[in-house]
């Protein structure tokens, strides 16, 4: 029979990537965290535990880590807590967008599970739930992937979207190839493919271009308003400053639409179900899927 405890430490130093915060989390000192994965390991027979700078978990360790989840969700479900148990801790992958503008209501209105959101673009996030790292992801991948279900949500619209200030500077003309080869940009991370593929849209070409790198979706927002940059910003997030005029829509023609998708593992589903239908509700604010 699978030690519990045991796993719980298996999981907590590969998702804080130290035996130090895994400690810090779990009321341990790093020594006993330590016992406890090489009592595992002794058991398994195998390495859980790749250690270094992160230390994260084998192939083993993850299968281990994935049942761990699914048993805490499950009991949680069913109302037969372990004594002594801590509250059940859901592992979920969102992108950043997506947490700054419609998921947070889903989240405040499930009750008796903590939240543990990996973030990720949302053309990345299936990855995460593909590894098993996760037991759902808000992804712009439909599927099929084995194992799982999904559930349309509905489409998220990007504006590329500039201060006045920047677009006289850099784009007076229009968002032509010239100024937008010159004109920087702003870049949530080198997997932001958002303002490339609008750029394809409006001009038909793919093309280098300047940009700022910044992981934050407020930020973006920030940095258009002082004319750092353009982006491509949620109309969610935008459209009081685009009706204010304090933002400019570089083409009110051509949005941009993401689809996404809620994906999760059938056999957490029961446990999930309370999630699932919050998430459902909250996306009433994106658009229809075309």
């Amino acid at each position: 029979m699978l030690d519990y405890p045991l796993l719980t430490a298996l999981a907590a130093v590969h998702r804080r990537g130290s035996f130090d915060l895994a400690a810090a989390s779990l009321g341990l000192t790093p020594s006993a965290v330590s016992q406890r994965i090489k009592a595992l390991e002794e058991r398994m027979g195998t390495l859980l535990i790749r250690r270094g700078q992160p230390s994260v978990a084998t192939d083993a360790g993850l299968r281990l880590i994935r049942h761990l989840d699914e048993v805490m969700l499950l009991e949680q479900a069913l109302a037969l807590p372990r004594p002594g148990a801590a509250m059940a801790t859901l592992r979920i992958a969102v992108s950043a967008d997506s947490l700054a503008t419609w998921v947070i209501p889903a989240l405040a209105a499930v009750e008796g599970v903590l939240f543990d959101l990996v973030i990720d673009d949302q053309d990345h996030s299936q990855d995460w739930l593909r590894r098993g790292e996760v037991a759902a992801a808000i992804t712009g991948h439909p599927g099929p992937l084995q194992g799982c279900d999904t559930i349309p949500l509905g489409t998220l619209r990007y504006h590329a979207t500039a201060s006045p200030g920047f677009v006289a500077r850099w784009l007076p003309d229009g968002p032509t190839v010239q100024a937008l080869e010159k004109a920087p940009a702003l870049t949530f991370s080198d997997k932001d493919r958002l303002q490339a593929d609008w750029l394809r849209a409006v001009t038909g070409r793919r093309f280098a271009f300047p940009t700022h790198r910044m992981a934050s979706s407020q930020a973006f927002v920030d940095a258009a308003l002082a004319g750092l940059g353009w982006g491509m910003n949620p109309a969610l997030l935008v459209a009081g400053h685009l009706a204010k005029g304090r933002l400019v829509d570089l083409a009110p023609a051509l949005p941009l639409d993401v689809p996404l998708y809620w994906q999760f593992t059938r056999l957490s589903a029961p446990a999930l179900a309370p999630l699932t239908r919050a998430i459902r509700a909250a996306a009433e604010v994106l658009r229809p899927v075309a």
